[in-house]
């Protein structure tokens, strides 16, 4: 790790202005829970890190008509202990949940599980997003990518957005408030990430100097559910996820959000299943259409196809927990 300044501001606004002061070389630090790893191994190397530990503006949940707001900072313990996250958005709750390890639960803030690096493992080892060699040829795909992207790779980018919170958060139309040097906006958590498509671009649409200080969910009222399918020990990365959000109109589904998770460079919204659930009732029927109809498009690699079942089991699984169905 290389010697770097850090600054620990009590303000947002002093936040801001230390990270646009250096905003080429600066970045906040939250839970430093994938920040600090990074680091270690020299993927990263910002010379001034900013701590939000101490930014009281940027912490805790609140009852926001007709919502509820999240702070950046808040930690996924906080979340998970919250009653209304529970029982008003329980696709979120249950993304959450999936995350096993109480050291993340406890330091991993909302705001960093969603702006995450990926775990491609090329990445990680200093090879960047694209994961080219010397040549420009994807190493991904002459190498080992058992867990790389089976939609929305066929450009450079092969790994997959590593967001558990993310799918859920789309599929409830949730959206991110960044603050930077130039002011405030407002942005849909779907139009958060993005899929690089040149060296040095980013996954997210996040300025440098920009911080995500909260996100602000709509009223509940949606049935919603998260499934997502892990490796046996439970505490790595889900393989695939899917998260669902239901509105009805009696025993028929009026409109449906259906995003997948871990299998894309971005959270995957798949408008097939949406339109296969509209005007339906819940059942088999409907509920094996729509997961044939996620995955429709599907472009896996000679080693991840086993991921585009996983995706159709949990489209079929997160669809019945959210209709009531066992």
């Amino acid at each position: 790790m290389n010697r770097f300044e850090f600054a620990r501001p009590t303000t947002l606004a002093d936040a801001v202005g230390l990270l646009a002061e250096k905003w080429d070389e600066a970045s906040p630090l939250a839970g430093g829970t994938d920040l600090l790893s990074l680091m270690k191994d020299f993927v990263v190397e910002p010379k001034r890190l900013v701590s939000l530990a101490a930014v009281a503006e940027l912490r805790g949940i609140q009852a926001a008509a007709p919502g509820l707001t999240i702070g950046a900072t808040t930690t996924i313990e906080e979340l998970l202990e919250n009653g209304d996250v529970k029982s008003k958005w329980p696709a979120l709750w249950q993304a959450a949940s999936g995350i096993k390890s109480p050291q993340l639960r406890t330091m991993g803030t909302v705001g960093g599980e969603l702006l995450q690096r990926p775990r491609c493992w090329y990445f990680r080892h200093g090879h960047g997003l694209l994961a080219t060699d010397a040549k420009g040829e994807s190493m991904v795909v002459k190498g080992d990518h058992r867990y790389h992207a089976v939609f929305g790779n066929d450009g450079q980018a092969k790994f997959v957005s590593p967001s558990s919170l993310a799918p859920a958060l789309i599929a409830l139309r949730a959206s991110v408030t960044l603050q930077g040097r130039k002011g405030e906006r407002t942005v849909p958590v779907a139009d958060l990430f993005r899929t690089p498509a040149q060296p040095g671009e980013r996954e997210h649409a996040i300025a440098a100097d920009e911080l995500l200080t909260r996100i602000v969910l709509p009223a509940g009222g949606e049935r919603s559910a998260t499934y997502e399918v892990r490796p046996r020990q439970g505490l790595d990365w889900p393989l695939a996820a899917a998260s669902i959000a239901l509105t009805m109109d009696g025993a028929k589904v009026k409109s449906a959000e259906v995003v997948l998770g871990h299998v894309a460079p971005r959270p995957w919204v798949a408008t097939g299943a949406a339109k296969a659930l509209a005007g339906q009732e819940l059942n088999e029927k409907s509920i094996a259409a729509a997961a044939d109809a996620a995955v429709a498009g599907a472009t896996p690699l000679p080693k991840n196809g086993y991921k585009v079942d996983l995706a159709k089991v949990a489209v079929r699984r997160a669809l019945a927990a959210a209709g009531g169905r066992s």
